[in-house]
Formats: structure tokens, C-alpha cells, sequence
């Protein structure tokens, strides 16, 4: 069941919520669908989406150069896309991505930061619900800004032992938030300095899986309130 148990004290208002499950679909048009969110929170309406890519693909960082010649020759011939979000560059491969945007009327976009505690303690406690021991980062943070996002070291970063699996970013519009993160599930060969849940805790978790117990955790803990039957970006079938 979902935990009451953050630091932000939600309203007893709910919020009606846009949910999108989507197939995968290719990198820049998740970032497309990413950005259309935002702009519907500009307008007042929330949403909350999971995703995945329909190949390796690298997003780098709003404020990160995107000229190829910057990024490692070990991705060259993968896609490359920019995300509205900072931080560093994240090579989305064998993972779950989910984004949710906040209108500026949610009571969270007051203290847009809290959204990444709230998030993140629904992850670590569905991921506890599937065995996996995870935490945030929290004192162990560090201060490097190296290329790529899994190799740097925010507090808020969740961790399995000193491993990052998940990290999130946010961008920010006429008070709207959006706010999205990849949740590592298994190494990808690109990176494979950068172990998953499957190498870290021997548990193999299934995407869509994770993806329909945590629109529900995310619901509760953000006071939302689906209003449509599941669907995704392009009018085909969900996960579910």
C-alpha cells in the first residue's frame, strides 16, 4: 500500500490527473511528449506518464551541449536528444522513465524540490515491496558534474549500496513543474560501469509491473485522481 510517510504535507484536495502508459517510443518523441505535458501544467492540468525508448538512446541535459563531437565515442550511431530538464547526460537503454507534471495550483509547486522526496519514497518503498533495499543518497552526495548523470552524486539520488539507480530532474514553467527520472533495471552494454537493480539486488523487475503499482503509489502520495482509463501518447494499446 501506498506510504504516508513523507516530509510534504499534502492537501486533502484531489487533483485530476492525466495518466499516459506508453509503448516505446523513440527519443525525441518522448521529449516532445514530455514538453506538451509541461505545457498543459502551464494550463493547469497534471499528469503523470511512464515510458521506455524503442533503442538506446542518449539525452543530455538542457544546459549540456549537444554537438556530437561532445559526447563519447562510445554512443556514436545512437540517437541523441536534449531534455527540458538539467543535469547530466543519461543513456536510456534497460530502464523504466516516468515524468509527472505539477499545475502552479498544486500546493507541491510551492516547494517544487519536495517533489523529488515524495517521488522518490514511492520508489524505494514499492522497490522494498519487491525485495530490493534502496535508499537516497542523502550525506554520501558528492560534488563532481561529470558527462554523464549516473556518475555524479545529488542526495536525492536513490542508491543501492553506493550505486545510483535512480535519478530524477525538473524543469520549471509559469509555475508548472515537470519532473522526470530513469529507473535503472538492468546495466546496459553502453554503460556498463553502471550496474542495475537486476546486478545490484539479483532481482529481475518487470517494467510494466513497476510502472502500474507505482501510478498508483504516486496517485496517493500527490493527491491525484485519474481521469481517463489508461492511455498512451499514440492511441495504442497500454502495458496493462
Amino acid at each position: 500500500m501506498p506510504s504516508e510517510n513523507h516530509d510534504f504535507e499534502m492537501s486533502k484536495i484531489r487533483f485530476s490527473c492525466r495518466l499516459l502508459i506508453d509503448s516505446p517510443l523513440p527519443g525525441q518523441t518522448n521529449m516532445d511528449v514530455d514538453a506538451a505535458l509541461l505545457d498543459g501544467g502551464v494550463l493547469g492540468r497534471a499528469s503523470l506518464r511512464f515510458y521506455q525508448w524503442d533503442a538506446p538512446t542518449v539525452s543530455v541535459g538542457h544546459f549540456q551541449a549537444t554537438q556530437g563531437q561532445d559526447v563519447p565515442q562510445r554512443f556514436a550511431g545512437l540517437p541523441v536528444v536534449r531534455r527540458l530538464s538539467g543535469g547530466g547526460a543519461i543513456l536510456h537503454h534497460l530502464e523504466l522513465t516516468y515524468s509527472c507534471v505539477m499545475p502552479k495550483h498544486h500546493p507541491i509547486a510551492k516547494e517544487a524540490t519536495s517533489l523529488y522526496d515524495v517521488v522518490h519514497q514511492q520508489i524505494i518503498e514499492e522497490l522494498k515491496d519487491c525485495g530490493v533495499d534502496s535508499r537516497m543518497r542523502g550525506a554520501d552526495a558528492f560534488a563532481e558534474s561529470p558527462f554523464l548523470c549516473f556518475a555524479r552524486g545529488d542526495h536525492r539520488d536513490i542508491v543501492i549500496g553506493t550505486h545510483k539507480i535512480v535519478g530524477s530532474a525538473q524543469r520549471r514553467r509559469q509555475g508548472a513543474i515537470l519532473q522526470h527520472g530513469s529507473i535503472l533495471l538492468s546495466r546496459s552494454p553502453w554503460t556498463p560501469e553502471f550496474p542495475g537493480i537486476a546486478e545490484l539486488a539479483n532481482c529481475t523487475i518487470d517494467a510494466a509491473k513497476l510502472a502500474s503499482a507505482l501510478k498508483f503509489r504516486f496517485a496517493e502520495a500527490l493527491s491525484l485522481d485519474f481521469q481517463d482509463a489508461d492511455f498512451d501518447s499514440q492511441g495504442g494499446a497500454t502495458w496493462d
